[in-house]
């Protein structure tokens, strides 16, 4: 027998602030990266990067630096996992939930860079394909301000 589970439309207001709090300011890298959080759904989070001259991995044609796309997507993987952990255990509180961050940490990451990064800003999407007891499966993409995909990644995840 397979046990359905629903997931909820939507988060509450302090989840979601907690986990942009995690993300965007206790994660410094993230600062660094100029990542901000766009959207955070169960199924779906998104988030953008504003190009700045900080990013430029190759000065002649001003594109982002491949580094900047692996660990923005990365960050976009475990954001993901965050969401689908928090939508697994709506029945705790959200305090309780975000607490769940400490044991998240990234057991493999593949990049795929399909076209150059450049734009003036990029939106990064992920979401999970598979939320076990320990290990998540994560897909993520980077795309232009014309929401071309530049590049892809997949990501496992410890969770526990």
């Amino acid at each position: 027998m397979t046990k359905t589970i629903t997931l909820p439309a939507e988060f509450e207001p302090e989840f979601i602030a907690g986990l942009k709090a995690i993300f965007e300011e206790k994660i410094v890298f993230n600062q660094v990266l100029g990542l901000k959080i766009t959207s955070v759904l169960p199924a779906r989070v998104t988030a953008r990067i504003d190009m700045k001259p900080d990013l430029v991995g190759h000065y002649s044609y001003n594109r982002i630096h491949g580094g900047v796309i692996s660990a923005g997507l990365d960050a976009m993987g475990g954001l993901a996992c965050m969401a689908a952990i928090g939508a697994r255990h709506m029945d705790e509180a959200p305090e309780q939930r975000l607490h769940r961050f400490g044991k998240l940490g990234t057991i493999d990451l593949r990049i795929d860079y399909l076209r150059p990064g450049i734009g003036s800003h990029f939106e990064l999407r992920a979401e999970v394909m598979r939320l076990g007891s320990r290990v998540a499966s994560t897909r993520m993409e980077f795309l232009g301000p014309d929401g071309k995909l530049l590049s892809c990644g997949s990501g496992a995840y410890i969770v526990s």
